[in-house]
């Protein structure tokens, strides 16, 4: 079953997390001035885009939820997927940032201020794992958090390398570590972040969900023994935490339309976590007037002639 989870208020851990966030690129800025350290100061910039990041992910989570409209009738909900399609895109220029940064870096000499160094990185670690666990519950259930998530968790990932690099530094006295462990976490961001970047992508084209299968829901529909035949079922992200259906479903010689109506909708929501579904029934499918019917899915308790295409499965949201 594809249970719906609700979206949460996450007013909170974006305050603590921008709050937190932001201190700590002050104090890694800071540090990076007082000791001359390039290191410190570009990933003092690099959390600084990220404290940005947290930002748009907030924002954009607060405008989700304003009312409708009667010009937005959905009201502002699809931010969300535009927030996290920006965020993914931000984390894939980051790794690049790093990438090219890292490579540079090969041959210099070995950092005097290490443990220093060591220390501040330690700080990060701390403070941006437990930002990443504010928002590790829904990671999976929202695109727009798990963006939020993944800037938290890929800066604790470098501040790791940053302590790993150091230490091995202080120990051996080589230079290497430190632009070779940050390459290796610039290719885990990118890979992390293409995954968010194509699903932001999709929702943005109105696709359905990648947590929502289609072929499923028409199969359980078409389960119903009232049910002849369904057709023109589109299903898309209204944001990242909401979905839409709408379908035509031919129901010849049944009544009780509103009792069906009200099952599907708390079926739908329940098994698939749908939660705006639109039916329309119809009483055949040739008189239905609709422009869209040539796709139609054929119960397979029934056994009926039309004239219209009954094998292909509409995946188009």
């Amino acid at each position: 079953m594809h249970q719906h989870h609700s979206p949460h208020n996450y007013n909170r851990a974006f305050v603590l997390g921008v709050t937190l966030n932001t201190i700590y690129v002050v104090v890694e800025a800071g540090t990076g001035l007082w000791i001359n350290s390039l290191p410190l100061l570009s990933d003092a910039g690099h959390n600084l885009g990220d404290v940005f990041s947290l930002l748009l992910a907030w924002i954009s989570h607060a405008i989700s939820r304003l009312p409708a409209t009667s010009r937005r009738t959905y009201g502002y909900r699809s931010t969300t997927i535009l927030a996290s399609l920006i965020n993914g895109l931000l984390l894939i220029a980051i790794a690049g940032g790093i990438f090219w940064e890292s490579f540079h870096r090969f041959g210099q000499p070995v950092n005097e201020h290490n443990t220093t160094v060591i220390q501040v990185a330690c700080l990060g670690i701390v403070i941006n794992t437990l930002t990443a666990w504010m928002f590790l519950s829904d990671r999976h259930h929202d695109l727009n958090i798990r963006g939020a998530y993944l800037h938290m968790a890929a800066d604790a990932a470098v501040s790791v390398g940053v302590v790993v690099a150091a230490g091995v530094s202080l120990l051996t006295g080589w230079s290497w570590p430190d632009p070779a462990i940050s390459i290796v976490i610039a290719i885990l961001i990118f890979i992390n972040s293409w995954d968010l970047v194509v699903e932001s992508l999709q929702l943005t084209l109105q696709a359905a969900p990648r947590n929502i299968p289609v072929d499923q829901i028409v199969d359980a529909i078409l389960a119903d023994e009232t049910v002849e035949s369904v057709h023109d079922v589109h299903v898309w992200g209204m944001s990242t935490t909401e979905v839409a259906l709408t379908a035509h479903i031919i129901r010849p010689q049944h009544s009780h339309h509103d009792e069906f109506l009200s099952h599907w909708s708390r079926k739908l929501r329940h098994d698939f976590g749908i939660g705006h579904v639109t039916i329309q029934i119809e009483q055949n499918l040739k008189l239905s007037g609709c422009d869209q019917a040539q796709t139609c899915f054929v119960a397979p308790h029934e056994n009926h002639d039309h004239d219209h295409d009954h094998s292909g499965h509409d995946h188009d949201s």
